[in-house]
């Protein structure tokens, strides 16, 4: 008898033994169906299939392979992956398998690609009731030869309408559905569809970077250039050497819902779309995708951090954009950094990874400084524009009048913008109306009943929602506490609150908000994104989206309503993330040589050091300065830090576990354990929550240490406990 040992995507220990039936071929990588318990699970070979030996269980105890599936087989690069990955987060390998087997029909038979069409024996045969959305469905449809027709997603983004049109549609008779020959593929993206001009250090890198390509080994590259330096077209030249080579490219963006604009860069380029992956995606194009990059299909593409665990079959170039976003960091289930991952994803690979960022991470800096990456510099803005420049505003000495958030310098800019014909941007990374709503009479605040968290107030929609569970409640008419009418009040500002500001001064401009809570979801947003590129806006209001690299030619002055927001909560990475954040919402200003920037930061404290540099265009100098406290500290990248996360329903629970917990604790000359404490945010849908802080040098063994620790232990009740290596949040 012939046994495999399989994984299974689950939070299982470790792969599990069934035997080979005589009549079935198996190899490493294959994808398997086998029975768990009263259930059948697909799964993947893991190890090579052996003879049963006399350590093994009776041949009779041993259930065998159901079926192999008709699925390309894992290859190894991405089963080392896996392991890697498992053993230095602390995940079981079946969770992060799991990641890679995240599309359930990737491992069933296609079913058959309908195409929708007028009906061919009545094709002008109109329902009685034609309402817009019919209209441009028909319009549609009527645009392609007689007896053509188009899927369903298709035929929807083209008439920019639901699904739910189409198929009432094709319910009353006036469309029909016939099947498609075989699978849609995927347009090749053409290397030399369009050949760029670049000024001297962009041809420098260029060259730089497709060398790194064509030589096919694993390197790192930090691209590290202004913005509006043209980073974006830069990293399309190694594009599109990998396609030369005939390798693939993988493209990962923070955030791929919002870039349009990147997309249509893509397409000017290569001739095509490239492919996607992100979670708005329906499950037919999940599967196809999934499916295509299996099969080696796929040349080009763009997608979250989810995207390194497809079944590449052969890597040519993995970039990382915006490489600095916290975005990359995965906090639940398998929790992992994709920009970290990325590298190692390139070095089984054997192919170069490419960071791109105007503010890299502090620990990409110290990689280039200190030569494990290679640093490629950008320093100037493409077609001559000029960086902007940056004022600070003391909010002390110069209030804004009572009942106002923004000080009379900043609107007036706002006017003067206006008066050119130009755009401006105002900045405040705080969703809704405002955080905060009590009552004047009694001092109720409205808080989250399942969160430690205050409510808050979106009046656009009349309703108070928690930004950490999404508890969601109209906002009442009278005290919940008091039952008094008319004496709750919002406290401090929000985006939706600014924006009622500046139209009070400005009424007859067109303003829009930019929030990712904005009515209307995703869509809504990319469509007011492309709006304000298309300058058929005047004045933005916005959150941190507005920083993720949108590219508005129009937009001249920004405004930042609140640049110590940041500052004040004693994170590690405050300064960090504060720096880069402002640095580049004031770098969306100015991008044309036409629109001189300029930016604007009220604060009360003028003086602190990342509002001096940034005033200064001083980076290297805050960097400099913040890699010395981080080495004199012994923290990240010059140490390292992990977290153990204990939660449960029931708070006494959660204690009787974590005192278990630092018991058990083992001793360590390097590492070093800071807590039991309670997390920042105590209770998050109604878990309460504490944490372990670990600290060493660069060298600790943190995952044995952390191993030998939990090795005893075993959770029970509603006790969940998360590990996360080198955590990026601390809340």
């Amino acid at each position: 008898m012939q046994i495999v040992s399989v994984l299974i995507p689950l939070g299982l220990p470790g792969p599990y033994d069934y035997a080979v039936p005589p009549d079935m071929d198996v190899g490493l990588g294959d994808f398997v169906r086998v029975p768990l318990g009263p259930r059948r699970v697909n799964g993947v070979v893991w190890q090579a299939p052996r003879a049963l030996g006399k350590d093994d269980l009776e041949p009779k105890k041993i259930k065998s392979i159901v079926e192999r599936l008709d699925v390309p087989a894992l290859s190894e690069q991405l089963r080392q992956f896996v392991d890697w990955v498992a053993a230095y987060v602390m995940s079981p390998p079946g969770s992060v398998l799991r990641q890679v087997m995240r599309v359930p029909t990737a491992f069933e038979p296609a079913k058959p690609l309908l195409a929708y069409r007028l009906d061919p024996s009545t094709p002008e045969a109109r329902p009685e009731k034609m309402t817009a959305a019919r209209t441009r469905v028909f319009a549609a449809l009527a645009m392609l030869p007689q007896g053509m027709g188009l899927t369903g997603p298709d035929l929807a983004r083209e008439a920019n309408v639901s699904s739910s049109v189409i198929k009432g549609l094709l319910a009353g008779g006036f469309l029909q559905t016939y099947p498609l020959p075989g699978h849609k593929a995927f347009a090749a993206p053409e290397p030399d569809h369009v050949q760029r001009d670049f000024s001297g250090d962009q041809k420098t890198v260029t060259q730089a970077l497709s060398a790194a390509v064509a030589e096919r080994d694993f390197t790192t590259h930090l691209l590290d250039g202004v913005t509006g330096s043209g980073k974006t077209e830069v990293y399309f030249e190694a594009i599109a050497q990998a396609l030369r080579e005939n390798r693939q490219a993988l493209i990962l963006l923070p955030e791929i819902s919002l870039t349009t604009q990147f997309l249509e860069r893509f397409e000017a380029r290569f001739g095509c779309a490239p492919a996607l992956w992100h979670s708005g995606l329906g499950p037919t194009e999940r599967r196809r995708t999934w499916r295509e990059i299996a099969e080696g299909r796929v040349q080009v593409l763009v997608g979250a951090r989810s995207a390194l665990f497809l079944p590449w079959q052969d890597l040519g170039v993995i970039i990382v954009d915006e490489e600095h976003d916290g975005g990359f960091k995965q906090e639940d289930g398998v929790i992992y950094n994709a920009r970290d991952m990325a590298v190692v994803r390139a070095r089984l690979a054997s192919c170069p990874v490419i960071l791109s960022s105007a503010t890299p991470s502090l620990e990409s800096y110290v990689n280039g400084r200190e030569g494990r990456y290679e640093i490629h510099k950008l320093a100037a803005r493409h077609g001559g524009a000029a960086m902007p420049k940056i004022q600070l505003v003391d909010m002390r000495a110069s209030p804004p009048p009572r009942g106002a958030w923004m000080v009379p310098e900043m609107v007036a800019s706002v006017g003067a913008a206006l008066a050119r014909g130009e755009q401006a941007l105002l900045f405040l990374n705080r969703r809704g109306y405002a955080p905060l709503t009590l009552c004047r009479g009694c001092g109720h605040r409205y808080a989250c009943p399942d969160c430690d968290s205050w409510m808050v107030e979106h009046r656009f929609r009349k309703q108070l929602q928690c930004h950490h569970c999404g508890h969601l409640e109209p906002v009442p008419e009278l005290c919940a506490q008091c039952h008094e009418p008319d004496k709750l009040a919002a406290c401090g500002p929000g985006v939706e609150r600014i924006t009622e500001e500046i139209i009070g001064h400005f009424p007859d401009a067109r303003t829009v908000i930019l929030s990712s809570d904005m009515t209307g979801g995703t869509q809504a947003l990319r469509e007011t994104i492309q709006q304000v590129a298309r300058g058929e806006a005047d004045i933005i209001v916005g959150t941190q989206i507005v920083a993720k690299g949108h590219h508005f030619p129009k937009l001249s002055f920004v405004g930042v309503v609140d640049a110590d927001l940041g500052l004040g909560n004693g994170d590690l990475r405050a300064a960090e993330r504060t720096y880069q954040l402002l640095s580049q919402v004031a770098g969306r200003s100015g991008r044309s040589a036409e629109a001189e920037g300029f930016a604007m930061l009220q604060t009360h404290m003028p003086e602190h050091p990342v509002l001096q540099a940034l005033a200064a265009g001083d980076r290297d100098g805050f960097f400099t300065r913040e890699v010395l406290a981080r080495e004199i500290a012994g923290m990240p990248p010059y140490g390292r830090l992990a977290a153990l996360i204990i939660s449960a329903t029931d708070p006494n629970e959660a204690l009787a576990f974590v005192r278990e917990l630092a018991q058990k604790m083992p001793a360590h000359g390097d590492i070093r354990v800071l807590g039991p404490a309670p997390a920042p945010i105590a209770r998050i849908r109604n878990r309460y929550r504490f944490r372990f802080l670990l600290k060493g040098p660069k060298n600790a063994p943190m995952q044995a240490y952390i191993g030998q620790w939990l090795a005893p232990l075993k959770t029970r009740g509603s006790v969940r406990l998360s590990v996360d290596i080198d955590p990026y949040s601390f809340l």
